[in-house]
Formats: C-alpha cells, structure tokens, sequence
C-alpha cells in the first residue's frame, strides 16, 4: 500500500489568511476572486491537517480537497462526500455556522460515513476576547 501523500500548498498561508479576513470583513460584497483563495486555501489546510483520501470535500465551483484516513478512494465518485457553497463553508471554517445546523438546515449535503465534519471544523475558530 502507498502512503497518501499530503496535497501541497498551493496559496502561502499569509495570502489565504488575508482572503479569510476579507472575507468576514465585507462578507457577500468580498470580491470573487478574494473568495476564491480564501476558500481554496481554507481547502489545503484541512487537506494538510486531515491528511487521506476517503473523504471529499467539494465547494462548487472554487475547489474539492479530499482528505481523512481510511479507505482510499480512487475512480469514479467517492463514497463519503461533502458539499456546500462558499459562504457556507467559510462560515463553518471560522466557527460561525455550527456543522450540525449546515448539515440539519441543508446548507451542506454529505454522504457516506466519513462525512461528519465535526471534529475537524471550525479550522479558525474566532477568539472571543
């Protein structure tokens, strides 16, 4: 068996913070491309820290990352799948949507048992002086 190899950053760790921070700064109004790095960047990390491929997470049409130990996946569509839209997923990135109500209100769709999140959302939990 091959180890999983890690995705490789793409976007420098100061850049897709600053697109995170504009983001919750100007919210619907951050421009798209700003939206886009923050969204992908915010993709690699959770690629890095939950390194494996038996989940994707897909964030239409910015990027998917697969990532979390377990079965590979390899061919045609995975088994354990998560998808939202970008404001969603930002949101659950800093902690401002709790997964469980993404999830109950429909914002997020997933399938498959390695799907649930929890544990490893938010990515930039804000601190609350």
């Amino acid at each position: 068996m091959m180890p999983v190899m890690p995705p490789r950053r793409r976007i420098p760790v100061a850049q897709g913070s600053a697109a995170v921070s504009q983001w919750r700064d100007l919210g619907s109004q951050t421009p798209r491309v700003v939206l886009a790095t923050a969204i992908r960047a915010t993709l690699e990390e959770l690629g890095l820290r939950c390194p494996g491929r038996s989940t994707e997470v897909r964030v239409p049409p910015f990027g998917a990352v697969q990532c979390i130990e377990g079965p590979i996946h390899r061919r045609g569509t995975p088994a354990n799948v998560v998808e939202t839209d970008g404001a969603t997923w930002l949101a659950l990135v800093v902690g401002d949507l709790p997964w469980a109500d993404a999830v109950a209100s429909g914002a997020v769709r997933t399938s498959g048992t390695r799907a649930d999140l929890t544990a490893y959302l938010p990515l930039f939990p804000v601190e609350v002086p």
